[in-house]
Formats: structure tokens, C-alpha cells, sequence
């Protein structure tokens, strides 16, 4: 899974909006950035697109990176993403993990995974755990490099040390299922999602899920997986919601209800689990 910065989503810190107004409006283009993360996380993107607009022309390199980010999530209009994450990569190689991620996904550029290797290998140089995951990942799938465990090993390690959950999933990724698959791998990879779920990526609590779902590595504990497929569930993510009705269908860890696994296999649909969407239809068709 490749990341963006998500500068956008950032807090401004302590100041008010009204100081950071003051402040932006003196010529303080780092109060003109943290202003125009408050605008965007109240989703006034016209706002905030004009104060990142004011603070990157004067050169404060992550409004332009914030730029870039606006027009990648809000108007998907590639081609501009990639003029912004340019200008911030030229600047701060720290920033051109998010230009490596065009290359490496072919948003509004040719697919181009050398390319993408290279700016990711940039990034992580200069000390982005970002790029340092994104790099990993390369080596875990083989995507422009020989694939090499140890290698994504060696970045996701660096980026978990420094707290960034991604890697700790990378981690567990590669410890249940790209390394020897032993007890003691499962193990490690438990620890790893553990890490990662609590840090808040879903993707771990799934996982996670599944390792007590099916006792690899941790004893067998229905009513733990059942927490964690909530957890990834409520955050959107398909297979979660899926995992979970599929408890409810069974009557593993809950009480056995067929009509609450229909909801939550709908609700999987909903979010793009195919599989799902056979058996909610399926449900429905019983009458639950």
C-alpha cells in the first residue's frame, strides 16, 4: 500500500484561526500553510487552496506540496498534482515520495516503476519514512527492483523504529506471509499488526483479525477477532465488514444471526467487497 503525506490532514498546532489570520496576513507563510490545513479539514478547499496558492508562490515548500495533495484527493487532476509535487521535490527531497508515487501508481504520467524507485530511494535518503515505506514496498512485490524480503525488511524496520504504522504493516505483511511462514513468523507478524492497529491503520486490526480468527501465531480467540473486524469495519474497510458477518453467519464468537451477517455483507458490498454482494443476495433471497 503506497502512501501520500496527507499534509492536508494535518492540525495547525496551538494558534487560533484568527491568530494564524493575523499572522498569514504579516507575511507568515508557515501561519498561511496551518491556516490553509484548518480551511481543508472544513472541507472550504476554495480557501484553503488559495492560501496554499499564497504561501507556495512565495516559496513555503509544503504548501506546494499541500497543493499537490489537493489536486490529487480533491480534483484528481493529476497532471497539476505532479507541476506541484515537482516544485516540492526539487526543493526538499524529503517531499518526493509523493511525486514516486505518481510514477510508480501511472497517475496522469506512463506507469514507470525505475522512476518511482528513484524518487522513493530520494525521500527515504533524506529522511522521509514515507518514501522509505513506499521503497519497501517496491522490494516486497518486485516492482522495478529484485524482489528482496530483507530489503523491504530493513526499510519497514526503519520507518516502524521512528513510529509510522505503515511499516510495522509492512512488517507483519512480511513476516505472515512473505517470509517462512513458521509459528514464530506469525508471531512476529501479530506483533507487528498490533502495532500497526493501534496506530490506526485497519488494514493491521484486519490482519490481526484474521490471525486469531485462525489461531496462527496467537491462541484462537473469536471474540478478539471479532473486536478487530469491528474496528476495520467502522474505518471502511470491505473485508472487515465481510470477516464480521461472516462470524454473525456462523456463530463464531457471537451469537449466531444471520439477519445482523446480511448487514454487515451488504455493508461490505457497499464498500466494493464482491464476494459480499453473493451473500447478502443470498440472505435476502432466504428471507433474512
Amino acid at each position: 500500500m503506497k502512501k501520500l503525506l496527507c499534509l492536508m490532514l494535518l492540525g495547525a498546532g496551538i494558534l487560533s484561526a484568527n491568530e494564524l489570520e493575523s499572522q498569514c496576513n504579516k507575511g507568515d507563510l508557515e501561519a498561511c500553510f496551518n491556516l490553509g490545513v484548518e480551511y481543508a479539514k472544513n472541507q472550504d478547499y476554495t480557501k484553503a487552496k488559495e492560501l496554499f496558492t499564497k504561501a507556495c508562490d512565495n516559496g513555503q515548500i509544503l504548501s506546494c506540496l499541500s497543493l499537490g495533495e489537493f489536486y490529487f484527493f480533491i480534483n484528481q487532476d493529476y497532471a497539476k498534482a505532479k507541476e506541484y509535487f515537482i516544485k516540492a521535490c526539487d526543493e526538499d527531497a524529503t517531499t518526493c515520495s509523493d511525486l514516486g508515487l505518481l510514477y510508480s501508481e501511472g497517475f496522469g504520467v506512463r506507469q514507470d516503476y525505475i522512476k518511482a524507485k528513484e524518487l522513493f530511494t530520494k525521500a527515504c535518503d533524506a529522511g522521509s519514512v514515507v518514501g522509505c515505506v513506499n521503497l519497501g514496498n517496491l522490494y516486497a512485490n518486485g516492482n522495478g527492483v529484485k524482489q528482496d524480503n530483507d530489503k523491504a525488511k530493513e526499510l519497514f524496520t526503519k520507518a516502524c523504529n521512528d513510529e509510522f504504522t505503515e511499516g510495522c504493516y509492512g512488517l507483519g505483511l512480511l513476516y505472515s506471509k512473505g517470509v517462512i511462514r513458521t509459528s514464530e513468523d506469525y508471531l512476529k507478524a501479530s506483533e507487528f499488526y498490533t502495532k500497526s492497529c493501534d496506530g490506526g491503520e485497519s488494514v493491521g486490526c484486519y490482519n490481526l483479525g484474521v490471525l486469531y480468527s485462525s489461531g496462527y501465531g496467537v491462541k484462537q480467540d473469536p471474540i478478539k477477532a471479532k473486536e478487530l473486524f469491528t474496528k476495520a469495519c467502522e474505518n471502511g474497510l470491505p473485508n472487515g465488514c465481510f470477516n464480521l458477518g461472516s462470524l454473525y453467519y456462523k456463530g463464531k464468537g457471537v451469537k449466531q444471526d444471520k439477519t445482523k451477517a446480511k448487514e454487515y455483507f451488504g455493508k461490505a458490498c457497499d464498500l466494493g467487497g464482491q464476494n459480499s454482494c453473493y451473500w447478502y443476495r443470498k440472505l435476502n433471497e432466504q428471507g433474512y
